[in-house]
Order: structure tokens, then C-alpha cells, then sequence
């Protein structure tokens, strides 16, 4: 099954772009395949079904723009338009002394660094997080110092045709109340959602911001705080579904999903959740009628009704510290995760309850998965790397058979961003600046190895002739035109 004819044979499709709220037909700006509305694409799965992006480029060809974007952020750009929409959390330079710990402040339980493996039990007496070792140490940047530095957490809009900023507004500005890894994460890494109206802006434990298309905020909603496994960063976006988002706050102290009114910031409903720290997104899938959000995290896989947040099933068989977001042919969902293991599953979709170990997992593997970027699902296959790894597989989605098996990617050096699918081909984004383009087929065929002066962890976005890569410093418009 080629990408063409997904569309026509996928039913969840049609039905995801309006069952998300994206108002595709009312879009007074946007057609259908001019928008990238949420950190995965239109789709969920990191395809874009009508886009035609460059197969080429360097920092002299191909470029229609390239713009510096202040302070760091791996958000994945926005797209509706003739508009572009970026996340950043920008350092001020203002310093603040850091508050002294109270002396008889208690030593917080985390979860270990990797091969730490002294077990600590959750509840309901299940095997937990692991325990923190010997000299283990809590918070900061690498396990260091609070930060002290203010940030101004910013929503940027840039026109699309030629990379200027229109407007940029500062949602808020302070200093982080935990560090974030060095080259692990940044204080911007969670993307926002976007419609034919409004753009709600996402920064985590810095809260949630609805603006209009010119910049005036309309809501904002403070979440909380999270505390967040060994300093690794925040990094799970919200979906949309309707007229509610969806939030889920996996983090080390009371973790819960919850829902929203997109229009006003109101809660509709909030439900706990039994998990320590996660980081992928929720999946919205909608199948005869019926709508579900599907989390995947360490201790279960759950789905929740997004009406009132009862949970319709639920499935383990993942490991720790999951990160890469589901993904859907609307007959099964596919969720995996790479840290201390692998696991992929496949569950099938119209069962109810206590999944695990049942028939209702079409099949499973546990061989080179992801522990950062998420799959793309794309032509009936899915497409993975193994860990962080420029090491590519390749399955057929239905079946679980093995067409690419783990096969390295030459040029690139680490990946943190996702794949995308789009026009026949997919695009492999490493963090040394190499984007590599493969022919979507059943073996490993390389189109073209290009390189730009930057870094990448954004995942890539393509959206008609355009192709955005968001790096460390430069937000490059790339095109076919």
C-alpha cells in the first residue's frame, strides 16, 4: 500500500482531522494540506500526506529562508498557512541567588541513573522506578544547581513565505524551578496545537496560553509544577480533540491526565495516574464513532475516554522512561519505547479492559527501538530508530514481519527528531546537521544525504513545497520551488 492510497483505505484519516478540532474546511487562510497543527503532523503519525518537500538542499540551495530564533527551544514548529508558529525559552541575564535548602529538608526518592538497577516497589507493592544509588545526586543541569537565571517563555509567528517575525509575545518570565541535562532537553521542548483560529502555546510547568492568529492571549492556565526524572527536561505536548485538550503530566510526584475547554482554559475533568515520569504525547483515535486518547507510559499503556477521562483499556509490556508517542492505522496502535529493553506492541483496537498478555496484542518486538524519537507510520509500515541511534528499522505494520532490520543510517550522528513521511520518501533528521532521504520501500534506498550548519532535536515538519527544520540556533525554511 503506497502513501496515496493509505488515504483512501485508512477510515481514522478523515475523521482524525476533523475529530481533532482543526476546523480544516473553515480555515479562512489554510487549505488541508497547508497545515502542520500539532508536533506529529495533521495525522498524528508523522506523515504528511500532501506535502512535497525538497529531496536536496545545503545552506545555498534550496533555502527559501533561514531565521535565527532568540534562546533554545526543541519545539517542533507549527504550521497553519501563511503562518508559522515557534516555541522558545529565551535567557534574560537577570540572576537571582539560589534559596538554601531547609536543613531538615528529606532526601526525595528518584529514579536511578541507567544500570542502577536496586528496585523500589510502587504501589500496590508493583516494582516502581528504581531507588537513587549510592552518590547519586538530585536536580540541575547534569544532576547540578538549580538554575538561576530568568527565562522569558515566548510564543514567536513568523510568516511563512519569507521567515520574518510578525509578532512575538512573552507568555511568561521566570526562573526554572528545576534544571534541565545539558544536551538532553531544553526549558522549550514541548510543542503547542494549532487550528483555524487560535494557537495555544505549551511550556509545561510554566503553563498553558491561548492566543489569537494576531497575538492577543485569550487564556492561560497554570498547571503546576512538575518534578521531573533526573533533571531530563519536560516534553510531552497536548493533543486536541474537538473542543478539548489534552494534557498528560507524567512527572515524579502526583501524576494525572486532564482535559480542557480550548475556548476558555476550563477544566472538564482530571484523572490520576499511577506513573512516575514519562514523556509522550497523547494519541487521539476515533473508530466507529467512538473516541479514545491513548497514553503510553511505563507502567501501562491506558486509554482514556476523552468525555470524562474513564479509562476504556489498559495494556503493560513497555519499559522505563517512555518518550516516543503511538501511533494508529485505526485497526490497531502501535506504542513502543527503548530504555533498559525494547518493546514494541501492537494492540488491537475495540477491546475493553485489562489487555496484557491476551490476544488482544497482534504482535510485539522486542529489537531496536526508540528510547527518544517517536515512529513514523507511514505506507503501511513503520519506521524506527534503534535508541538514539542513526540505526534504522523498517516493519510491516499489520504483521510485525521484518522488512529493514536495524540497519545504520551512514552520515548521521545521533537522532533525537522524528521522521516524517511525505511524497513517496522519508526524512531522517540526525543532530550533527545531516538529514539523510530514503524512498519509502520495503529495503533501505538512499535519495540524498544533505547537510546545514546547525544541530538538530526538533523534529522536521513538511507542509506543501516546504520543509521546516527547527535547530539550535536557525529555524530553516527549505523548498522545492
Amino acid at each position: 500500500m503506497n502513501h496515496r492510497n493509505l488515504l483512501e483505505k485508512t477510515p481514522v484519516i478523515p475523521s482524525l482531522i476533523c475529530a481533532c478540532g482543526l476546523g480544516m474546511a473553515a480555515a479562512a487562510n489554510a487549505a488541508p494540506d497547508q497545515v502542520w497543527p500539532q508536533w506529529r503532523g495533521p495525522l498524528q503519525n508523522g506523515t504528511a500526506p500532501n506535502a512535497t518537500p525538497p529531496t536536496t538542499w545545503s545552506e545555498t540551495n534550496n533555502v527559501r529562508w533561514k531565521t535565527k530564533v532568540p534562546g533554545d527551544g526543541s519545539a517542533t514548529p507549527l504550521v497553519w498557512g501563511d503562518r508559522v508558529f515557534v516555541q522558545t525559552a529565551i535567557p534574560t541575564g537577570k540572576k537571582v541567588e539560589p534559596a538554601p535548602a531547609p536543613a531538615s529538608e528529606p532526601e526525595r526518592v528518584r529514579p536511578a541513573e541507567p544500570g542502577n538497577d536496586q528496585p523500589r516497589k510502587g504501589p500496590e507493592g508493583r516494582p516502581g522506578e528504581l531507588g537513587r544509588g549510592p552518590g547519586q545526586r538530585r536536580g540541575g543541569p547534569g544532576g547540578g544547581a538549580k538554575p538561576t537565571e530568568t527565562y522569558q517563555f515566548a510564543l514567536l509567528c513568523l510568516d511563512r513565505l519569507t521567515g520574518k517575525v510578525l509578532w512575538q509575545q512573552v507568555a511568561r518570565e521566570e526562573v526554572p524551578h528545576e534544571g534541565v541535562r545539558q544536551n538532553e532537553g531544553t526549558f522549550a521542548s514541548t510543542s503547542g496545537v494549532v487550528d483555524d483560529h487560535h494557537v495555544w502555546a505549551y511550556f509545561g510547568s510554566r503553563g498553558l496560553y491561548c492566543y489569537d492568529f494576531e497575538g492577543k492571549l485569550e487564556w492561560k492556565q497554570d498547571l503546576g509544577r512538575m518534578r521531573v526524572a533526573m533533571s531530563f527536561g519536560e516534553g510531552s505536548s497536548p493533543a486536541l480533540y474537538k473542543d478539548t485538550l489534552l494534557v498528560n503530566w507524567d512527572n515524579e510526584d502526583a501524576s494525572f491526565i486532564l482535559a480542557l475547554d480550548k475556548n476558555t482554559g476550563k477544566q472538564l475533568w482530571k484523572v490520576s495516574r499511577d506513573e512516575g515520569t514519562s514523556w509522550s504525547t497523547p494519541l487521539v483515535i476515533e473508530k466507529n464513532g467512538q473516541a479514545q486518547v491513548v497514553v503510553s507510559a511505563t507502567r501501562k499503556i491506558r486509554s482514556y475516554d476523552p468525555a470524562d477521562g474513564k479509562v476504556i483499556w489498559e495494556c503493560g509490556g513497555l519499559t522505563r522512561n517512555v518518550i516516543p508517542c503511538p501511533v494508529t492505522d485505526n485497526d490497531m496502535v502501535y506504542c513502543m519505547s527503548g530504555f533498559q529493553g525494547n518493546a514494541l506492541l501492537a494492540i488491537k483496537l475495540g477491546q475493553t479492559g485489562d489487555l496484557t498478555g491476551t490476544d488482544a496484542v497482534a504482535w510485539s518486538l522486542k529489537k531496536s527501538t526508540p528510547y527518544v524519537p517517536s515512529p513514523l507510520l507511514y505506507g503501511g509500515k513503520l519506521y524506527y530508530f534503534a535508541n538514539n541511534n542513526a540505526v534504522l528499522s523498517c516493519v510491516e505494520a499489520k504483521t510485525g514481519r521484518v522488512l529493514v532490520d536495524a540497519e545504520k543510517i551512514e552520515g548521521l550522528q545521533g537522532v533525537y527528531a522524528s521522521p516524517v513521511g511525505a511524497d513517496g520518501r522519508i526524512y531522517l533528521v540526525g543532530r550533527n546537521g545531516v538529514t539523510a532521504v530514503l524512498k519509502e520501500s520495503d529495503k533501505m534506498e538512499l535519495l540524498a544525504t544533505n547537510r546545514l550548519e546547525e544541530k538538530f532535536d526538533a523534529s522536521p515538519v513538511a507542509v506543501g513545497k516546504d520543509l521546516f527544520l527547527r535547530g539550535h540556533e536557525y529555524l530553516y525554511c527549505l523548498t522545492s520551488q
